[in-house]
């Protein structure tokens, strides 16, 4: 990469271009030659911090302290307990946040930064491990590591050789390389991410039917056996309605689903002798139903191929537990069919009975 300067009229999208390209293959090669020439120390580095029974601290000065800081953060979200300590603070008050029995990774290309050295010499008389990845292990950090995980000679992307660029790229991936290698290693299962990650996109994708579904107070239930009529007048005061009642047997397993897609179907057809009937007459037995545990992306499918509005929750022994209704999970999955963008959204016939939904909401095969 040349350094001669260019002046801004000359710097034109196409050199622009050229040079952005000439960053991201400068970064790329340095990451391809790490990754065909991983030093043996690494390995040394992921039995050090499986053994620790303490915290991994993860510590580095500028750049190098940025990416410190994400390391940190990744290996703490993947099974590893892990904080932050910034050099200089350390050496003003916060070594007390590093105690006997952690593993203490320092990053600095260099090796030479004031605030690091001082740092790790502040460690010696400490029961803690120290790793280091550095340029070379002849460095002052190098010398005073327990586990060096050596870069090499890394050319930085920058046109004057000197922010860090590919240096800090390095120390990511190789940051990125041992917290996973720690994750899997020790069994981390997407059940714990989700505990790490409740909120946002992720948390939503790793959620479960449980985390969204509506419980049994919130939930029409009845024995099959009893009319549609008297169902309908002893669960018409739920406030978070929904448009399907769950029926069950005397044990309290579900036997079939009655929506009011049903209910519509039956005023419709003038079949007023039903509503006094057994609502087993009428109801569709062994409707679609999932388990509790399972993942909400998998209900959300469901309710999405088979076009339906309801969908209940079971246990093992077959029991319903809750009911996950679509208006529940809106904007979790966006409609693969436009047409079908504004289906939750029509609203509900006028009768009597206001819970009554579209008609293409029912479970009936």
């Amino acid at each position: 990469m040349s350094t001669d300067a260019l002046r801004p009229a000359e710097f034109n999208r196409f050199e622009q271009l050229r040079f952005a390209q000439d960053v991201l293959r400068t970064e790329a090669e340095a990451l391809d030659a790490l990754a065909s020439n991983l030093p043996a120390t690494f390995f040394d580095a992921v039995r050090t911090v499986l053994a620790c029974r303490g915290r991994v601290v993860v510590s580095g000065m500028g750049k190098a302290g940025h990416i410190g800081g994400k390391i940190s953060a990744t290996l703490a979200s993947t099974g590893t307990p892990s904080l932050f300590v910034h050099p200089a603070e350390a050496i003003h008050g916060d070594l007390g946040s590093i105690a006997d029995g952690d593993v203490v990774i320092v990053l600095s290309f260099s090796g030479e930064t004031e605030e690091v050295v001082r740092l790790v010499s502040s460690l010696k008389d400490r029961s803690v491990e120290i790793v280091a990845i550095t340029k070379t292990d002849g460095s002052a950090l190098g010398r005073a590591a327990d586990v060096v995980v050596p870069l090499g000679e890394l050319r930085e992307a920058c046109h004057l050789g000197l922010a860090p660029t590919t240096s800090t790229t390095a120390m990511l991936a190789i940051g990125d390389a041992l917290a996973l290698v720690l994750s899997r290693t020790r069994g981390f299962a997407p059940t714990d991410f989700a505990q790490f990650h409740p909120g946002g996109s992720l948390g939503r994708k790793l959620a479960t039917v449980d985390d969204v579904m509506r419980g049994l107070e919130s939930c029409r239930v009845a024995e099959d056996k009893q009319s549609i009529r008297r169902i309908l007048s002893e669960h018409n005061d739920r406030g978070r309605r929904s448009g399907a009642v769950m029926l069950t047997d005397s044990s309290g397993r579900l036997t079939g689903i009655f929506t009011d897609s049903d209910l519509v179907r039956l005023l419709s057809n003038r079949q007023w002798d039903a509503l006094d009937e057994p609502i087993a007459n009428v109801m569709t037995r062994d409707p679609i139903s999932v388990r509790s545990k399972t993942p909400l992306p998998s209900a959300i499918d469901i309710l999405e191929q088979q076009r339906i509005s309801e969908l209940p929750v079971l246990d093992e022994q077959g029991v319903a537990v809750g009911l996950v209704d679509i208006t529940d999970v809106v904007g979790e999955q966006r409609p693969t069919d436009p047409s079908q963008s504004n289906r939750s959204k029509s609203p509900a016939p006028a009768t009597s009975l206001a819970f009554i939904k579209p008609s293409e909401g029912s479970q009936r095969k």
